[in-house]
C-alpha cells in the first residue's frame, strides 16, 4: 500500500511591494517558450498536491476544481492564501498566467508571483474580482528575478481581507514562459560503490553505467593511487530500475584491509571506500542516535549530541508552544476529555506523533535487542552503548530509547469510563502544517488528538506486550503496567474491529490510514502469546498464521503481519513455526533472485516495478529478512544479500549517493526536516550522522520531484532537496529498519585472523581435462578462528566444477572457499580439509600463494 503521508509548506505572508500588471499587455522581453511552470493546474488527478493552503484556508478538489474554503475576518489578502512552491522564473523572460475562477460570494482575490522566503520579493501581482459565474483570466508579465526549478520561486492566490466566510474555486491554472527547459535528471557519476566500506571475507561488488556492451578493464587502487588488483567488468545489459546499461565489477578476492581505496574504469573513478572489518560497526549507534534527536518533551542536550544539534524541549507549554500535556480532540470529535501525551518521538520532519508509525519503530528497536539476546551480540546494545541520559542505569540502552516511545503509546489510550475506553488515539499533531524551518520549541500551532482507531489500538497492544517481557528483568512495575495496557487494548480492538482512521485527516499531519487490520490483529495476538502463553487460539486462527504476510515488497507500518511472525520464530513456545521458517527462507530466496538480475541490487520489488514513498525503509526491512534467513540457516548467500543491501543504501545505487547522512563520501545532507534545515537557513545544521533518507519514489508526490524528475526510471527518482518530501523525508520507522540491519551487519563482519599464522597443504590428482584437489588448512596461531576464508589463484584455465566441505566460488582465476557452519571454528593447532574438482585444458601448476582471512599462509 502506498504511503499517504503528505507534507505542505505553510509559508509566511508575501508582503512585498504591489506590482500592477495590465491584462493582455504585450511583453518587451524575448518571446517565451511554451514551457508549463505550474504542476497539477488542471487537478485532473483528483488530488490538490502540490498546492498547499495556509492559515484560514482549507482546500480540496471537488468536481474537477480546486476549491478553497476561506475563513472571514482577516485584514489582508495574504492572511488566507494557497499556492505552490519551487516555481521557476527567469529574469527578463515573459510569462503568461491563465486561470478560471469563481466564488460563492463575489470578492476580490490576488494572483501573486514571487519569492517564498525572506525577503519575499514580488515579481508580479494582479487583482481580480471573482463572482459565482466562472470567468477566465489571462495576464502577461516579465520576471525581474531568477529562481531555478525547485528553488524559492512561488505562485500563490491571496483570498483574505474579507469580513465573511467564502469558497473560491480555481481550475486550469497555467503559467507558461521562460526559455530554460524544465529540470530533468541530474547526471550521476557512473561508477558506484559502497562509499563506506567492504568487509574482509565477504563479497565486494560495484556497478558501472556505460554504453559499452563488452567487458572493460577495471583497476583497484590503494590510497596512494597504486594498482593493487585488476579485472574485467561483467556486462549485465539494460537495467530496468535505473534505465541504464550496467556492468558489474567483482573484486571480492581482494581482502587487504585499508582506507581510501578507489575503483577506476578508464577515466571514471569511484568514491573512496575502506576495506575493513570495523568501519561500519558504529553505524548501528548513529542510526539509533536518531531517536534521541527525535524525542519530544525533553531538551536535546549538547553533552549527547554536540552543540550544533542541541535544542530546547519542544511542546512543553513554553511560549509559543501550546504544549502536549492537555491535548483535546479535534473540534469535530467532541470526545469530552484531554490527554497528557508528552514524550514520544516526533515521527519525521514534522512535529506529529503517530501511534501506527511509532509502533513498528519501537517494536523494531525492541526486537533488535531481543534477537541479539537470543542469537546475537547482546552486549553491543547494552547499558552505556548509546549517548542518552539513561545510560548507566543498568538497563540496555536500546530498551531505554524504545521506552521513551512506549510510554507515549500508553498515554494515547482512551481513559476508563469513556465510551471507547482502552482504544488508542491514532495520532496527535498540529492543527495546520508548519513551515520549514520550525524547531519544536518554536511551534505555535494548537495540538489536537485524532479519533481512536483499531490499527492504533493493536499497535499499542503489540508493542506494549513485547515491552512487558523485555522489561520484566529490569522494572517489574513497568512490565506489569505495559501488559495490562496491552491486554486492555486488545480487548477494546476486538470490541471495535472496524474503526479505520480517516484517510482525509491529513491537515497538519499525515493521515496514516490503513483499511485492513487483519495483520495488526495477528501481530498483537502473537506478541501477547509470546509474553503470556495465552491467545494461542487467536494466533492459530488468523489467516496470516504460518508466514502468509511475507512478500517481496516487504513489510512496513501498514503491513505488520511479519512482525508477529518474527517474534514467534525467535521465541516460539509450543506453537509450530515450520511455516514461518519456510516463508522467511522462500522470501529471502526471492529477494536474492531479484537482486541477481539488477544492476544495482536491492531486495525490493513491487508489482509494477515502481518505487514508492519510503522505498529505502522497505529495502532495509527486506535486508532484515535476509539477515533472519542467515540466522536460521548459516547459509552464506543470505549473509551476502544482507550486506549487498547495505551496499545499495551506502552508495551502490544509480544516484551515486549514500542515503545515510554522515556516512560515505557523498551522503544525503538536505533531508526534509524542520530542524535539520541548513539548505533553507545556514545557521541550522544538516542531518546528523545516521539518518536514512526515504529514497526513490517514482510516483513523484511533491512539487520538487514533479519539476525535476519527470520520466525518471524508478531507482533514479530521487534528489537531495529539503522540499522533496516524498523522496527525502526521514521517519522513525525507516531509521528503525536501518538500526536493525546495521546492528545485524555489525555482528556478522569477519574479523581478520590474529597474528600467528596459517599453513596450507595442497595436493592434486590430474587427468587430461580436469583435476581433483585436496587442501589441508591448519591454524598455526595461538587464537581460535571463528570463521575463515581461504583464497588462492590459478595460473592457467582451470574452472571450478564443484567443491566440498566449504562454500566455493571462482572469479576469473581467483578461488575462494568460505567455512561452513560445522567447520568454521578451528582451534590453535587444528586443521580442516576441503577439496574441489575443476576442469582444465592444459597443464596444471599447483598454486603456491594462499591466504586465510587476508593473511598470507605458509605451505607444506
Amino acid at each position: 500500500m502506498v504511503i499517504k503521508k503528505w507534507r505542505r509548506l505553510l509559508l509566511p505572508a508575501v508582503i512585498g511591494a504591489v506590482v500592477a500588471v495590465a491584462p493582455g499587455a504585450p511583453s518587451a522581453a524575448s518571446e517565451a517558450a511554451e514551457y508549463e511552470r505550474l504542476v497539477n493546474g488542471d487537478f485532473s488527478s483528483g488530488s490538490a498536491d502540490p498546492w498547499w493552503t495556509g492559515a484560514n484556508t482549507r482546500g480540496s478538489v471537488t468536481g474537477g476544481e480546486y476549491c478553497v474554503d476561506v475563513t472571514g475576518g482577516t485584514a489582508n489578502g495574504y492572511d488566507a492564501l494557497s499556492g505552490q512552491n519551487g516555481v521557476p522564473y527567469e529574469a527578463g523572460q515573459s510569462y503568461t498566467l491563465t486561470f478560471d475562477a469563481r466564488s460563492t460570494v463575489e470578492q476580490p482575490i490576488s494572483a501573486v508571483a514571487g519569492e517564498a522566503v525572506e525577503p519575499y520579493r514580488q515579481i508580479a501581482r494582479t487583482d481580480v474580482t471573482v463572482t459565482p459565474v466562472t470567468q477566465t483570466f489571462t495576464f502577461t508579465f516579465d520576471s525581474t528575478l531568477d529562481f531555478p526549478a525547485a528553488g524559492n520561486g512561488q505562485f500563490a492566490f491571496w483570498f483574505g481581507g474579507q469580513s465573511f466566510d467564502n469558497t473560491v474555486c480555481v481550475d486550469n491554472v497555467s503559467l507558461v514562459g521562460g526559455v530554460l527547459p524544465p529540470g530533468g535528471l541530474e547526471p550521476a557519476a557512473p561508477l558506484r560503490v559502497n562509499q563506506v566500506a567492504y568487509v574482509p571475507g565477504l563479497p565486494k561488488k560495484a556497478s558501472l553505467a556505460t554504453d559499452a556492451t563488452t567487458p572493460l578493464p577495471w583497476t583497484l587502487r590503494d590510497s596512494a593511487g597504486t594498482s593493487v588488483a585488476t579485472g574485467q567488468t561483467t556486462p549485465l545489459g539494460r537495467d530496468a530500475a535505473s534505465g541504464e546499461n550496467v556492468h558489474a565489477i567483482d573484486f571480492s578476492s581482494f581482502d587487504r584491509q585499508g582506507t581510501g581505496y578507489t575503483l577506476a574504469v578508464g577515466d571514471e573513478v569511484s568514491h573512496p571506500f575502506d576495506i575493513s572489518a570495523t568501519a561500519m560497526t558504529d553505524l548501528r549507534y548513529d542510526s539509533l542516535a536518531f531517536f534521541y534527536h527525535q524525542r519530544s518533551g525533553t531538551p536535546i542536550e549538547a553533552q549527547y549530541v554536540g552543540t550544533e544539534y542541541a535544542r530546547p524541549a519542544g511542546h512543553v507549554n513554553v511560549a509559543p508552544n501550546r504544549g502536549d500535556d492537555d491535548v483535546p480532540c479535534r473540534a469535530d470529535l467532541n470526545c469530552g476529555y484531554t490527554l497528557d501525551v508528552r514524550g514520544g518521538w516526533y515521527d519525521a520532519g514534522d512535529h506529529g506523533k503517530y501511534v501506527v508509525n511509532g509502533g513498528i519503530s519501537a517494536w523494531q528497536l525492541q526486537n533488535s535487542y531481543e534477537r541479539a539476546a537470543l542469537v546475537g551480540d547482546e552486549e553491543a546494545l547494552g547499558d552505556g552503548t548509546l549517548a542518552i541520559p539513561e545510560r548507566a542505569n543498568g538497563v540496555p540502552d536500546v530498551l531505554d530509547e524504545a521506552r521513551w516511545e512506549v510510554e507515549f503509546l500508553l498515554s494515547m489510550q482512551v481513559p476508563d469510563g469513556q465510551p471507547l475506553a482502552g482504544m488508542a488515539h491514532h495520532k496527535i499533531h498540529d492543527e495546520q502544517w508548519t513551515g520549514l524551518p520550525t524547531l519544536p520549541h518554536e511551534d505555535a500551532q494548537p495540538r489536537r488528538l485524532s479519533a481512536p482507531s483499531t490499527a492504533a489500538t493493536l499497535n499499542l497492544a503489540a508493542v506494549a506486550a513485547q515491552a512487558s517481557r523485555l522489561w520484566a528483568p529490569y522494572d517489574a512495575e513497568f512490565s506489569a503496567r505495559a501488559l495490562a495496557a496491552a491486554e486492555k487494548a486488545y480487548a477494546a480492538a476486538k470490541a471495535n474491529p472496524n474503526r479505520i482512521a480517516d484517510p482525509n485527516d491529513g491537515t497538519g499531519g499525515g493521515a496514516y490510514s490503513d483499511p485492513t487490520v487483519t495483520d495488526e490483529f495477528y501481530w498483537a495476538a502473537a506478541e501477547l502469546y509470546v509474553t503470556t502463553g495465552r491467545y494461542r487460539t487467536d494466533v492459530e486462527g488468523s489467516p496470516l498464521f504460518g508466514g502468509e504476510s511475507f512478500s517481496v515488497r516487504g513489510f512496513d507500518w501498514g503491513s505488520t503481519g511479519p512482525l508477529g511472525d518474527v517474534s514467534l520464530l525467535l521465541t516460539p513456545g509450543d506453537l509450530p513455526t515450520d511455516g514461518i521458517r519456510a516463508a522467511v527462507l522462500s522470501t529471502a530466496d526471492a529477494h536474492l533472485a531479484n537482486m541477481a538480475g539488477m544492476g544495482h541490487p536491492a531486495p525490493y520489488r513491487t508489482a509494477d516495478g515502481g518505487y514508492e514513498w519510503g522505498s529505502n525503509g522497505l529495502v532495509a526491512n527486506n535486508g532484515m529478512v535476509l539477515g533472519l534467513a542467515y540466522d536460521l540457516t548459516s547459509t552464506p548467500k543470505y549473509r551476502d544479500g544482507a550486506f549487498a543491501t547495505m551496499d545499495y543504501l551506502l552508495g551502490r545505487n544509480p544516484v551515486n549517493y549514500s542515503y545515510v547522512s554522515g556516512w560515505g563520501d557523498q551522503p544525503v545532507r538536505n533531508v526534509h526536516h524542520r530542524h535539520w534545515a541548513n539548505q533553507l537557513d545556514p545557521s541550522l545544521p544538516i542531518a546528523p550522522p545516521g539518518a536514512l533518507s526515504g529514497g526513490p519514489n517514482s510516483a513523484l508526490q511533491d512539487p520538487v520531484a514533479q519539476r525535476m524528475l519527470q520520466g525518471c526510471p524508478a531507482q533514479r527518482c530521487w534528489v537531495d532537496h529539503i522540499e522533496a518530501y516524498s523522496l527525502n523525508e526521514v521517519t522513525v520507522n525507516w531509521n528503525s529498519a536501518l538500526a536493525w540491519l546495521s546492528n545485524w551487519t555489525a555482528e556478522h563482519t569477519v574479523p581478520p585472523v590474529s597474528a600467528g599464522g596459517c599453513e596450507v597443504g595442497y595436493a592434486a590428482s590430474t587427468w587430461q581435462t580436469g583435476l581433483t584437489a585436496q587442501l589441508t588448512i591448519t591454524n598455526t596461531g595461538t587464537t581460535a578462528w571463528d570463521g575463515w576464508r581461504l583464497e588462492f589463484g590459478f595460473s592457467g584455465d582451470e574452472r571450478l566444477q564443484y567443491g566440498w566441505s566449504a562454500t566455493w566460488a571462482q572469479t576469473e582465476r581467483a578461488m575462494r572457499a568460505d567455512a561452513v557452519e560445522w567447520n568454521k571454528r578451528v582451534a590453535p593447532g587444528a586443521s580442516v580439509t576441503v577439496g574441489f574438482n575443476a576442469s582444465k585444458s592444459g597443464a596444471h601448476v599447483a598454486p603456491t600463494a594462499f591466504t586465510v582471512n587476508g593473511e598470507r599462509c605458509t605451505t607444506s
